[in-house]
């Protein structure tokens, strides 16, 4: 039976792939596909999520919702785009009285008690934001997956910051808090999964619609990549939550106890592992250490060989 899923994302570019190939797995049930503000503020993030179902054209249609109207004081469309696609303007149907996804969230997990997996790609305001609104909702849920933080890493939006975390540090705080567990998968780990341009503009199966559309927006990432950090290639960060819930072992963590930091002028939004045999309270998160790159690639092909 295929693993129900419920994606937070806000879909930039590998947030777009993570989404892309989850749809194309038979293996999983994306049940929501839940925007956030993050790459992209709060209206756009809404209508990327729509504009990836509505050109991907799933066989099930994942229900939709709106981003919480939250404002960041940073974007990530420097690396992604304007608009977050790549620059890239694609057609897509205009929805009017969607829920809120915090909500959208909790009815879900209910729906499917027990059954769900959530994988968050981008800042933690969401999924804050339904524990809030129902602080049962760790006893519903199966599994989390949190792409996010850093640990012996330099961080992305800061010092010692990763850029989900840093966006709204106090709402990863409140979710680490939270009797969740998550799998926590930080720079560390997604910053091994880093694929060449070669890699992104020849993928397999050049006749589907979900190839097509990831041909049409990885450019933008591939040049930004080159003139933003100096790198020949693109960081497929996000891909590494659903193959975290796709594919058995791709992942290594062990357990710690996380918290973060929400005032420190240099450390705002800093992830901090206590690496300590027995923390105070013990371990809240189980974090990625290591990924089978190989098994991943592997599975981006075979899952993009059988795309729509």
């Amino acid at each position: 039976m295929p693993r129900k899923v419920i994606i937070v994302a806000d879909p930039g570019i590998d947030t777009a792939f993570a989404v892309a190939l989850a749809l194309s797995d038979p293996n999983l049930d994306v049940v929501g596909l839940l925007p956030t503000p993050g790459n992209v503020p709060a209206e756009q993030a809404t209508a990327n999520a729509h504009t990836l179902i509505d050109v991907l054209d799933p066989p099930k249609w994942p229900k939709l919702a709106a981003a919480l109207p939250a404002r960041y004081d940073a974007d990530g469309q420097a690396l992604h785009g304007p608009g977050g696609l790549g620059g890239v303007t694609f057609p897509s149907a205009t929805r009017h009285t969607l829920h809120p996804a915090d909500k959208v969230l909790c009815e879900l997990a209910h729906e499917h008690p027990r059954q769900v997996t959530v994988v968050n790609l981008g800042p933690l305001t969401t999924l804050a934001a339904a524990l809030d609104r129902d602080p049962a909702l760790p006893a519903v849920l199966d599994q989390t997956v949190i792409v996010g933080g850093c640990w012996r890493e330099p961080g992305n939006a800061g010092p010692v910051a990763e850029f989900h975390v840093h966006l709204d540090p106090d709402a990863a705080d409140r979710v680490f808090h939270a009797e969740l567990h998550p799998l926590l998968i930080p720079l560390d780990v997604t910053r091994k999964l880093i694929f060449s341009p070669t890699d992104l503009l020849e993928l397999p199966n050049p006749d589907s619609r979900t190839c097509q559309f990831l041909r049409k927006i990885v450019p933008f990432g591939i040049r930004a990549s080159s003139n933003l950090y100096g790198i020949e290639g693109f960081h497929l960060k996000d891909v590494l939550g659903v193959a975290a819930v796709a594919v058995p072992g791709a992942v290594s963590s062990e357990p710690h106890l996380v918290d973060v930091e929400t005032r420190g002028e240099l450390t705002r939004g800093m992830t901090v592992v206590d690496a300590r045999p027995t923390p105070a309270g013990g371990p809240n998160a189980r974090v990625a250490t290591g990924v089978a790159v190989a098994d991943v690639r592997e599975y981006i092909i075979r899952t993009l060989n059988q795309a729509a």
